[in-house]
């Protein structure tokens, strides 16, 4: 079992900046990459980022690509999501979730762990 602690949540204004932690517990070793999703009031949960433990290799949605960035700890432990220029869409539960494949995926169903989220509200 792995276990997922997320924080750094927040309420921020549009333009600003949040930094997301997942810190990770137990059986860290089984997880293969790391991935951030999330889920606004009515919607389908949304990949965000995802990160490979060992080689820190990273993916991103298309929504995301070039203001937020994912990163790692040199354990691979914990997880960052540095969210830069917010915009109100940005509005969300923000999820972090670990995999033991090997291979990146942006579905939700293929990731085996999963932290409780922490909420990031966007305001115009």
């Amino acid at each position: 079992q792995v276990q997922l602690v997320e924080s750094g949540g927040g309420l921020v204004q549009a333009g600003d900046s949040l930094r997301l932690s997942c810190a990770t517990s137990g059986r860290t070793s089984s997880s293969r990459h790391m991935g951030w999703f999330r889920q606004a009031p009515g919607k389908e949960r949304e990949f965000v980022a995802a990160i490979r433990r060992s080689t820190g290799t990273m993916i991103y949605s298309d929504s995301v690509k070039g203001r937020f960035t994912i990163s790692k700890d040199n354990t691979g432990n914990t997880v960052y999501l540095q969210m830069n220029s917010l915009k109100p869409e940005d509005t969300a539960l923000y999820y972090c979730a670990a995999s033991q494949s090997y291979f990146f995926s942006r579905i939700a169903s293929n990731y085996d762990y999963w932290g409780q989220g922490t909420q990031v509200t966007v305001s115009s």
